[in-house]
């Protein structure tokens, strides 16, 4: 099994199973939303798409923000902590986001097979790779590339490669480093509302859900699919 870890910019790079990584919130957020029962999420990359698709349908939640922020007519923004007990048993949710939904459409047609991640399911995706066993994994991060702050997205890549290999993790050391180092000020910053602090402890819950989110197409549409 090949593994590569590739950063923002080098998607198409990817091949066999990808993963789209988003900590930061899309990715965490995709799987409270399915613990709390949604029916289906819809992945939209453009926003315009995600607008008519509510349009069409009154009855589907938009879900999703541009630059961090809810947008107008949005039902939520991206906030994990926000949905975590919000009952949608039932719903299909319009999920579009700036990097995570963006991810996925860029290894879309080169990707044999794509699944998201992030640390609140980072061991079942470990698992489902390891039982897929593909010759080539991708770990596509969602972060802006080369940032100065150590990207959380490039963690969690680092994490799963770990866990392929066999590998020891230290979670505690990663969630020190992320919190003293990481691009995490944006949690603690009352006057930055689009970004909860209790965000920051709901992204970095390891390992609260045991199943994993696969793409799939539905029509013309792309879907997240729960896999346990």
């Amino acid at each position: 099994m090949q593994i590569n870890i590739l950063q923002r910019g080098e998607e198409d790079k990817a091949k066999g199973l990808a993963v789209v990584i988003d900590v930061f919130r899309a990715f965490t957020t995709s799987c409270y939303v399915y613990n709390n029962g949604v029916k289906k999420i819809i992945t939209v990359g453009e926003i315009e798409l995600a607008y008519d698709l509510k349009q069409k349908n009154k009855d589907y939640i938009l879900m999703g923000e541009r630059n961090g922020y809810i947008q107008p007519g949005f039902d939520y923004g991206n906030s994990p902590s926000v949905i975590k007990d919000v009952d949608f048993t039932g719903k299909t949710v319009i999920l579009t986001t700036s990097r995570g939904t963006q991810g996925i459409m860029s290894v879309l047609n080169i990707a044999d097979e794509i699944i998201t991640g992030s640390f609140v399911n980072v061991d079942a995706i470990i698992n489902y790779i390891k039982y897929r066993n593909p010759e080539y994994v991708s770990l596509v991060c969602t972060g802006v590339a080369n940032e100065l702050s150590p990207d959380e997205d490039t963690a969690c890549a680092v994490y799963i490669k770990n866990g392929l290999l066999n590998k020891v993790n230290d979670f505690s050391k990663i969630k020190q480093h992320l919190k003293e180092q990481g691009y995490t000020d944006m949690f603690f910053d009352p006057d930055i509302k689009s970004h909860p602090e209790g965000d920051l402890q709901s992204c970095l819950d390891l390992n609260k859900f045991n199943f994993v989110l696969r793409v799939k197409k539905e029509n013309d549409l792309l879907c997240l699919e729960k896999v346990i």
